[in-house]
């Protein structure tokens, strides 16, 4: 990953530090960085009065911080575009009720449905998941530009996993409810086998599940 020094403009590298805040730019974007002592493990990022705020343990090194400022940057730029492309999270809950309401509900006894459905941005070798003793549901945040009918596809996968967790006969019969399956699994794995990430062969889920792990 690339050092802050290779993102900043040569008129941004002075950086000014007040306490323990430290403001810099990173690809245009004034960023202030807050360390705190009481913040032991986990790095936030947001965005208030136009700059990005990204907290940090204290005890990150410089190398750390530089690794996490840029990811932390991007990937508040990448919820902002999901946001005004209508990729969010609300967004997501709602279209995952209707999929339940067309093609899951009229097949089961029971009228399951999940407690959260959101974009992530940390799944790189899995199109979703399911955790089917909370019942929330996590989409690659990669599927954004993907066509509707994937997107779809893929939250019905994960919506069957409130069924049945394992892929089974039972699982996929209630998966091929939605009538864009073969033909969204297509065009998972063609994309899979385009970037050299070989999908297929052994169990059917990988194209959603594994990516071809």
């Amino acid at each position: 990953m690339p050092t802050l020094n290779t993102v900043v403009a040569a008129s941004d590298r002075e950086r000014s530090v007040d306490g323990r805040h430290e403001l810099l730019t990173v690809d245009g974007e004034t960023v202030e960085i807050r360390r705190s002592r009481r913040r032991t493990k986990t790095v936030a990022a947001h965005r208030e009065n136009g700059r990005i705020i990204v907290l940090m343990p204290a005890r990150l090194s410089a190398d750390e911080q530089q690794r996490w400022v840029r990811n932390m940057v991007e990937r508040v730029r990448r919820r902002e575009r999901s946001r005004r492309s209508g990729h969010s999270d609300d967004d997501l809950m709602e279209r995952g009720r209707k999929l339940l309401e067309r093609h899951v509900w009229p097949h089961t006894t029971k009228q399951l449905a999940p407690t959260s459905i959101r974009w992530v941005s940390n799944q790189k070798r899995r199109w979703g998941s399911c955790t089917v003793e909370t019942g929330a549901i996590r989409l690659s945040d990669r599927l954004q530009s993907f066509p509707d009918f994937v997107i779809d596809y893929v939250l019905v996968h994960e919506l069957a996993h409130l069924y049945v967790a394992d892929h089974t006969h039972e699982f996929w019969a209630l998966v091929e409810h939605y009538p864009w399956t073969e033909r969204a699994r297509g065009f998972l794995e063609g994309w899979s086998t385009a970037r050299n990430a070989p999908a297929g062969g052994g169990e059917q889920n990988r194209a959603v599940d594994d990516e071809g792990e």
